[in-house]
């Protein structure tokens, strides 16, 4: 992909579900009160931490890219 992200979690928004680190556990991990954070505010682009995103049942994370801001996830409508 070659893109850098910003990687954003919306605490308020996490159940704790786990299912980003299982998905992407270099780019996410759960802290003591049980919600994700981001490993790294800003990750290289690649495919497990969309996944992660994705998978979120909550969709409580957002992907930009670094930089420009455009909306990886979710997608802009």
């Amino acid at each position: 992909m070659g893109d850098r992200w910003q990687v954003v979690v919306d605490r308020r928004v996490c159940i704790g579900s786990g299912m980003c680190a299982a998905a992407a556990p270099d780019g996410f991990r759960l802290d003591s009160a049980r919600q994700s954070q981001p490993v790294a505010p800003e990750a290289d682009a690649a495919e497990s931490v969309l996944a992660a995103a994705e998978g979120c049942p909550v969709e409580a994370i957002t992907l930009t890219v670094s930089g420009s801001g455009e909306a990886v996830f979710p997608p802009e409508e």
